[in-house]
């Protein structure tokens, strides 16, 4: 069976699904699997590589150039890769491995994409990938499912562009300082900005509208930032607890990747209960954005012990610093194990799917 590594992209966590690729290239079992990396650089062309023997050297391998010839170079310097079509990765036998973050990644589009070329492919499908990545829709599913969250203020470009006064009287009316400003849909903290008045406000706005035309701005609370890992399709598990070990309120995009300022604490230093209803509001936000495969489902925690959902990220990091593998293995789940149950996850569905096709077209 071949493995297609789809990882880059054109989303600003491009850098992310470099290391993320490579990690997880270091554990697939190269003596059953035939393993092709396909590259997508920041301008969208996708180069597919040599077949991978033995693991990566470094993430900086992984990334292509197109060429005529197919070659792998040594660490640090691009790789020779041929410049494919994407419709070209379609194969029989085969599951696509998309480590892709953000935008044209884990947001339906991509998946999307698979489903049309009829692959298997590992992570959440198109409906749970597209509510999982938007926030304002996400929240609005957490609501529905019961699930508490903190209070939010969600508008569009065009809406601030037209009321930014209304708006800032909504905001600073129902909300308390200090306040996240998000765009609606990218991840690993990319474009959030924690401010504490109008100014920094009107400024934030400004950065996030960079990378959506949808905003949502959140009421901060003092809690403990807390997660757990999800695994499976219909039958669906929960990893222990884990906390993000802070020494200052919020950690932008370089604390959390380049600096690796952020320490994890697993399991959680939490009471049974408080575990419970986490591992419980997780399960139930899964479920809402039709989840499978994975994810990693974010909380906060206040020292009351009340707890409020973040946000779920199904196709989370799988770096050295990522806490989704971490969780799992903390579990009793260990890095190889997990990969090989994410591809086997990723045939079940696609398997499942196509039984459900079969029917459909019987009756």
């Amino acid at each position: 069976m071949k493995i297609i590594l789809l990882y880059g992209g054109q989303s600003a966590e491009h850098e992310i699904s470099l290391i993320s690729a490579h990690n997880v290239a270091q554990v697939l079992m190269y003596s059953i699997y035939e393993v092709y990396p396909v590259f997508i650089t920041k301008s969208g062309q996708w180069i597919k590589g040599p077949r991978m023997e033995t693991p990566s050297l470094g993430d900086q391998q992984l990334i292509l150039e197109a060429s005529d010839t197919l070659s792998w170079s040594l660490e640090n310097t691009p790789s020779k890769g041929i410049a494919i079509k994407p419709g070209d990765i379609q194969s029989e036998e085969a599951v696509v491995f998309p480590i892709l973050h953000g935008p044209n990644g884990e947001d339906g589009t991509i998946q999307g994409f698979l489903e049309i070329l009829d692959m298997p492919y590992v992570g959440a499908g198109i409906t749970a990938s597209a509510n999982g990545m938007d926030k304002i829709i996400s929240k609005a599913l957490f609501t529905q499912a019961g699930i508490p969250q903190v209070p939010y203020v969600a508008f569009t470009a065009h809406e601030w562009e037209e009321q930014k006064e209304s708006l800032m009287q909504k905001i600073e009316g129902s909300l308390l300082y200090p306040l996240f400003v998000k765009p609606a849909n990218m991840g690993s903290s990319v474009g959030i900005s924690c401010v504490h008045d109008s100014p920094e406000l009107i400024a934030a706005v400004a950065t996030a509208l960079r990378f959506d035309r949808r905003i949502i701005v959140e009421q901060g609370i003092q809690a403990q930032e807390c997660e757990v890992a999800v695994l499976g399709n219909d039958d669906v598990h929960v990893s222990v607890v884990g906390h993000l070990v802070k020494d200052k309120s919020f950690y932008d995009y370089s604390e959390k990747y380049l600096n690796n300022s952020v320490q994890m604490e697993i399991p959680a230093n939490l009471s049974e209960a408080v575990v419970e209803k986490i591992q419980d509001y997780a399960k139930k936000a899964y479920l809402a954005i039709d989840g499978s495969g994975l994810s990693r489902v974010d909380f906060f925690v206040t020292t009351n012990e009340d707890v409020y959902i973040n946000e779920v990220n199904t196709m989370p990091g799988f770096t050295q610093f990522s806490m989704y593998p971490s969780l799992w293995a903390a579990t009793g789940l260990e890095y190889r194990d997990l990969v090989e149950e994410l591809i086997q996850l990723a045939l079940s569905r696609h398997e499942n799917k196509k039984q459900l096709e079969i029917t459909q077209v019987e009756h």
